[in-house]
């Protein structure tokens, strides 16, 4: 049996209000083998902002240039995309609004919402045919349905709907234009990582007394006002041993408990791999006033995902531009996120594994599976 979920979006919940706009919208994605129904949608705000002068054009086309690279990432992933747009025409609207004024039964459904926003309809119809115009893609087409009689806007939206399903069930193969720009070949030969100075050291008694300082500041700021307005998320990638752990366990001993959660990304779950990448990262995300600690990151998919073939070329090289995105949206929601890399060198991580093998409480640290990743150094030192 098909799994369907219908989800109705109003205003934003105090909870909602609290995160990125987009984060609402992630959390009810449908799973693959899914239909997710979608009432109010991401296109609403935008629309009415812009109508009611709560945003300027600029506004409306970064909205709208967004809207575009969610919905060709979730075609990219698979996800086969409709929309409907019902439409009524001046008189018809108003005419509808009247006869249902009119009857004592169902004169509860016009509001006085409704004939406020009647009487703006030029603007909301220009300002959502521009909508309309620029978000209708190849890959998510608007499709405009006449709205005025109730038999003839059920029976056209059921076909197309059908007709849609059955010519993707009837595929043999995932579409062939899934493809992304070539990478920019590096010109100077040059590596990063490689020009690292990995020698630098802080004397014990410096350490201890810096940490000491850092952390009661980190503490404070953490309980001041301004930051009940923000949230903060902190990421940690790098080589493996090279101390991501460590680090983490310094910034939680100065925080309070209830305030942070650390996310330990491995492998992605059942429930995750049917999920677009990001959703995973998505679902995660702090209320203002809360902080979010990822011990590996969605950077995984440029890095392991891609040295591994855990996933397509096209896939990993989209990813650049889609995370780019996704923290462009958490800056814009409140967050203040810092990334941190931690490199060491390939001697210091196998003089590392070697400890760690003979020391009794770290040897479960190590595993067949990071010698294995090891000798892949140069691949994932590329990425």
């Amino acid at each position: 049996m098909l799994f369907r979920s219908t989800v109705a979006f109003g205003e934003p919940s105090d909870e909602e209000a609290e995160r990125p706009a987009m984060w609402r919208f992630w959390r009810s994605l449908p799973p693959k083998g899914s239909v997710g129904i979608v009432f109010g949608s991401w296109y609403t705000a935008p629309i009415v902002d812009r109508v009611l002068g709560k945003s300027n054009d600029v506004g409306l086309e970064h909205a709208v240039d967004r809207i575009v690279r969610f919905e060709n990432m979730l075609f990219n992933e698979g996800t086969l995309i409709l929309k409907f747009w019902f439409h009524l025409s001046k008189d018809a609207q108003k005419k509808r609004l009247k006869e249902l004024e009119k009857d004592p039964a169902t004169r509860w459904r016009v509001t006085k919402l409704d004939w406020e926003r009647f009487k703006i309809y030029d603007k909301f119809s220009r300002i959502s045919a521009h909508t309309l115009r620029e978000t209708s893609t190849a890959y998510a087409p608007w499709t405009v349905v006449e709205g005025s009689d109730a038999r003839y806007r059920s029976l056209t939206v059921g076909k197309i709907l059908l007709a849609a399903m059955r010519k993707r069930l009837d595929e043999k193969v995932p579409p062939k234009d899934r493809v992304a720009a070539p990478l920019a070949p590096v010109m100077d030969n040059l590596q990063l990582l490689r020009s690292l100075n990995l020698k630098q050291k802080i004397d014990k008694k410096v350490y201890e007394k810096g940490l000491e300082k850092f952390q009661g500041q980190l503490n404070l700021a953490s309980r001041s006002k301004k930051f009940r307005n923000r949230s903060l998320i902190l990421l940690f990638e790098g080589s493996d041993a090279a101390g991501k752990g460590g680090a983490i366990r310094r910034i939680t001993g100065a925080l309070d408990a209830r305030q942070y959660t650390v996310i330990p990304v491995a492998a992605p779950t059942s429930e995750e791999r049917v999920q677009p990448y990001l959703w995973r990262f998505w679902r995660h995300i702090p209320r203002l006033g809360r902080v979010t600690i990822f011990d590996r990151t969605w950077y995984g998919r440029v890095l392991v995902e891609r040295v591994e073939k855990f996933c397509g070329e096209e896939d990993w090289m989209r990813a650049y531009s889609e995370i780019n995105d996704f923290e462009e949206q958490l800056v814009e929601g409140g967050a203040i996120i810092c990334k941190f890399w931690l490199q060491i060198s390939s001697d210091e991580q196998f003089r590392r594994f070697k400890l760690r093998e003979k020391t009794s409480f770290k040897r479960f640290k190590i595993t067949d599976e990071d010698w294995r990743n090891r000798k892949k150094w140069n691949e994932y030192e590329t990425a």
